[in-house]
């Protein structure tokens, strides 16, 4: 099977990357970057491409069995400036699913995340929303959307606020409903290479209290 992945240096993005070149169901595993980075594997094909330009990713995501969106921003990335968010957090999502359909790859699984909704006054939360409804529109016949709660795991950058939060969802865990519970990253990242290897079609929510249930398996 050959999996190409669009995120892999992001938290579960990372994760992901390792379960993938560490099992042997994925023959070729291919990382869609905007810019060079230094890991090496016999099963790894590095593809730098512009996300602005649909010829740079759609001869990339030929040929593939899975798709997997791993990407996202924060506003401090963006410095504050929501079009600029929405253009990597929706805009690249929807134009994969849509690329993924186009090139006859069969399944997407997306990473989202837990409070998704399109009618939201939150703007993450409604962005969020809005690209899982616009991913299920334009995607291929079978789409896993993934709602993980706050991660836990070593990212390459400081978040402050998401540090404290961490903080508190450890200490208080025993009183936070299963929906909003931290989850680590590579829980996340070995559910969807699981999800990937199942044979199924649909479209399909993962909220985080199932993920955490399908990780322990």
């Amino acid at each position: 099977m050959t999996a190409t992945l669009v995120g892999a240096t992001g938290l579960i993005g990372s994760y992901l990357l390792q379960e993938l070149l560490n099992d042997p169901y994925f023959d070729t595993v291919r990382i869609l970057i905007r810019r060079p980075i230094d890991i090496t594997h016999p099963k790894l094909e590095k593809k730098i491409v512009d996300f602005n330009d649909s010829d740079s990713i759609l001869v990339p995501l030929s040929n593939s069995d899975v798709v997997f969106c791993a990407i996202g921003s924060t506003m401090k990335k963006v410095k504050g400036d929501k079009d600029a968010y929405r253009k990597i957090d929706f805009e690249i999502p929807v134009n994969l699913a849509r690329f993924c359909k186009m090139t006859g790859c069969e399944k997407f699984i997306l990473v989202s995340s837990a409070g998704a909704n399109a009618k939201s006054m939150n703007f993450y939360q409604r962005l969020k929303g809005e690209t899982d409804e616009a991913v299920k529109q334009a995607g291929p016949k079978t789409i896993h959307i993934m709602r993980p709660s706050l991660l836990l795991g070593e990212r390459k950058e400081f978040r402050f606020s998401e540090n404290i939060g961490k903080a508190f969802m450890t200490t208080l865990s025993f009183i936070i409903p299963e929906k909003y519970k931290a989850i680590q990253g590579r829980d996340v990242a070995k559910v969807m290479a699981a999800l990937a290897k199942k044979k199924d079609e649909g479209f399909f929510i993962h909220e985080n209290k199932e993920i955490r249930e399908l990780a322990k398996k």
